[in-house]
């Protein structure tokens, strides 16, 4: 006997053979067994849809629970760290011995703390001496005629302030422009 050498025939020989054991279990039941057993079915199917979608929506809402507590507490860090230089800075002002270095020495510990707390909260100064303008770091409040290459800073008016990469207050600048 020649042995059937094509794989689609034996695939739909293999699904008749599904199908007529499937009809003869069929055929066992009656109409109302066999309509038992689909409601059955269908009643476990109805089960697996509405625990998905029920999980599906309580994924949902912890995920927009999380993106509210999230924006609500983001700050919750850098403003313990700074708690200690409001400390700090109340201390100075009880301080009524009016010894002026023992205050500068106060003042100059504050001020590590705070910028402890802006190293902790990413927040870096920009200080733009001698480089040129660059507008979205620098805000050129002046020009003086100068020898330096034109938009270059001369002087920093006020300090700016990056919050990781992105510009949270910038320097206020004087600029140079070339001499008339």
């Amino acid at each position: 006997m020649q042995e059937n050498q094509n794989p689609q025939a034996e695939e739909v020989l293999a699904q008749n053979d599904a199908a007529a054991a499937e009809a003869a279990t069929a055929v066992e039941q009656t109409p109302e067994q066999h309509i038992a057993a689909l409601e059955a079915e269908v009643m476990q199917w109805k089960d697996q849809c509405l625990r998905a979608k029920a999980e599906t929506e309580n994924m949902r809402r912890r995920a927009a629970e999380d993106v509210v507590n999230a924006q609500k507490f983001a700050v919750q860090k850098f403003a313990s760290e700074l708690l200690a230089v409001k400390d700090s800075l109340e201390m100075a002002l009880l301080d009524q011995s009016g010894q002026f270095e023992n205050l500068k020495f106060g003042v100059d510990l504050t001020l590590k703390q705070l910028v402890s707390a802006f190293e902790k909260g990413q927040i870096s100064e920009i200080n733009p001496l001698g480089d040129k303008l660059d507008p979205h770091k620098h805000q050129a409040i002046s020009q003086e005629e100068s020898d330096a290459e034109a938009g270059t800073v001369l002087r920093v008016m006020q300090k700016g302030y990056l919050l990781a990469d992105r510009t949270l207050r910038p320097a206020m600048v004087v600029v140079a422009k070339p001499k008339a």
